[in-house]
């Protein structure tokens, strides 16, 4: 054939084997194999050497495939629910809980040891029917740059003062889980009276970001001076020497806890590796991966923190609050923020 036919003709077996593939799933294919979804700082992050050490303790691989943020992830995994690609999926939290239990998203499956080493406080986070597993945690805080001319806000509602115009980085809730985290601390503080908090907010906030990466990156070139993050921010300025400058901002009404969860996704095509992806997980050889790369506390109390981690304070108070009633929210929240 000439050079022309040739490409062609490879052109078109390279789309019917793509479309094959597709209309068969992963069903009979990659047996060794464990496809996992998450969001891309997870798959970058923790995920390259997790996938090592659990295909050395137990002869699988491990696949991470970065969906973009959480919420990408989650919608992803739902448009795929009648033939899902992947086994298991990572970086739920409890509003998205909501959401998985509503698509019947999950596969019941309490990994071994879970009830064990899990304190009980992080897997009640999402029930008692471990069809979500927690991993990391961590507590929302406002993260304050000591350097700025501003004084560090005593509580949510200094926030709302006229010194911190434009000073506040936020994330949005449609896309972020430290965005929706903040609406969901602001819905336990101030419950009916959320709305009228976040119109009294809106000329404090400086940016509201798509996710934490462009956020954070915007407080560490000086763009303003506090940012909603995790109290074990705290760790990862002590850790690269700028802890004298970055603080974690404890409020004496209370925070809120973010625990974050995985599951294995129903239907999926290699559920004896995803149980085995489970175990490993919340294993102490795994956990102890996730501080210096999460920047999260492990779920695993036996798992050993780095020295970074005993600067990070910890709330005496954690407020508890309705993910249903934050996740309906949402849109007048936008509407508050976007309006004119």
């Amino acid at each position: 054939m000439k050079k022309n036919s040739v490409f062609l003709f490879l052109s078109i077996m390279a789309v019917m084997s793509v479309l094959f593939f597709s209309c068969r799933g992963r069903q009979g294919f990659m047996s060794d194999k464990v496809i996992i979804y998450t969001y891309d700082s997870f798959s970058g992050g923790p995920g390259p050497e997790i996938s090592r050490r659990f295909k050395e303790e137990t002869g699988f691989n491990a696949i991470f495939v970065g969906c973009g943020d959480a919420n990408q992830t989650f919608t992803k995994a739902v448009f795929e629910k009648q033939e899902p690609y992947a086994d298991v999926i990572i970086g739920i939290n409890s509003n998205l809980a909501v959401r998985a239990r509503t698509e019947k998203l999950l596969y019941k499956y309490k990994p071994e040891g879970a009830d064990t080493v899990i304190p009980r406080e992080l897997h009640e986070a999402f029930g008692h029917s471990w069809k979500l597993t927690p991993y990391d945690y961590s507590y929302y805080s406002i993260i304050y740059d000591t350097q700025s001319k501003v004084p560090a806000p005593g509580s949510l509602k200094d926030l709302v003062k006229p010194e911190y115009a434009k000073k506040l980085i936020l994330m949005d809730p449609r896309t972020s889980l430290p965005g929706i985290g903040f609406l969901s601390w602001t819905s336990a503080q101030f419950g009916t009276e959320t709305y009228s908090y976040w119109k009294a907010l809106k000329p404090s906030i400086m940016a509201m970001t798509a996710d934490w990466n462009e956020g954070y990156r915007l407080f560490a070139d000086g763009e303003a001076p506090l940012i909603i993050s995790y109290v074990t921010s705290a760790a990862y300025h002590t850790e690269y020497g700028d802890s004298d400058r970055y603080e974690a901002l404890i409020f004496d009404e209370g925070h809120i806890l973010q625990v974050e969860g995985a599951g294995i996704l129903k239907g999926a095509p290699n559920l004896k590796g995803a149980k085995a992806f489970m175990d490993f997980l919340i294993s102490r050889e795994a956990q102890e991966i996730l501080p210096r790369t999460q920047w999260m506390f492990p779920v695993n109390k036996n798992a050993a923190l780095p020295e970074c981690y005993k600067s990070v304070p910890v709330p005496e108070k954690t407020l508890a609050y309705s993910a249903e009633n934050v996740n309906k929210s949402i849109d007048e929240i936008i509407n508050i923020i976007e309006g004119n």
